[in-house]
């Protein structure tokens, strides 16, 4: 594991704005990152993020960036103004997109995100692929992308926790931060995950950073979800 360690993010999805902030208040110190997904930036807007950053989080910008270089790299430019820590981008958008990405970032002289690379969404199996016309081979068309985006200068990638066994060499040639959703605690329910895993056997397999959405959102008491899960991340870390 590189020097990132390994951090835990709640997904803030399919909430309103004001329930999304009472629930990170309730997390403050428990949690690392905190998550704004296309509903809840649909919702409310550049003002979420300013609200998010004056509580003191991290702030996550997951809008899933997948366009033409420039209207990507025009997009990034606005989340390296707001003070976001992380934003996503498609690594389907191919290499000249990502290229726009980073050099978008660049221009803020260390101050803009961590970009990371949607690799293939953790809610698609092998059969969706073959359904758009792809490689019906998921773990290789994942391999191909995670090595494109490394190459195009992005930070990490957005991967299902089972294709950290065949990407940690990747990471340790390049410093890849890798990020996974499609965690769940044991004796959760997977909902539309297709490839989950335990927050523990994610971080031994190498994740960098573990996106948990409803089994910390719908808890009776998510603060005492979000510190279980990270006991048991602190635990795999040894």
């Amino acid at each position: 594991m590189n020097a990132f360690s390994a951090k835990l993010c709640v997904a803030l999805d399919a909430m309103s704005e004001d329930d999304a902030l009472q629930l990170t208040e309730r997390l403050r110190g428990t949690v690392d990152v905190v998550k704004i997904g296309l509903g809840l930036h649909s919702r409310s807007g550049p003002r979420i993020v300013e609200r998010l950053l004056d509580q003191g989080h991290e702030v996550f910008l997951d809008l899933k960036l997948h366009d033409i270089p420039v209207q990507v790299a025009d997009a990034v430019r606005v989340a390296c103004d707001q003070g976001v820590h992380y934003l996503t981008l498609h690594t389907g958008g191919a290499a000249a997109m990502m290229r726009a990405a980073a050099q978008a970032r660049d221009e803020f002289d260390g101050r803009g995100p961590r970009l990371l690379g949607v690799s293939i969404l953790t809610s698609l199996a092998s059969e969706d692929l073959v359904s758009v016309g792809m490689d019906a081979d998921l773990a290789a068309v994942v391999q191909r992308r995670v090595v494109l985006a490394s190459e195009c200068g992005i930070d990490g990638v957005v991967c299902s926790p089972a294709d950290l066994s065949f990407l940690r060499v990747i990471g340790e040639t390049s410093a890849l931060i890798f990020v996974t959703p499609g965690v769940r605690p044991v004796g959760a329910d997977a909902g539309d995950q297709q490839r989950i895993t335990t927050p523990g056997e994610a971080v031994s397999m190498g994740s960098n950073m573990l996106v948990v959405g409803r089994p910390i959102r719908n808890a009776a008491d998510p603060r005492m979800a979000a510190a279980a899960i990270k006991a048991e991340m602190e635990q795999a870390l040894g």
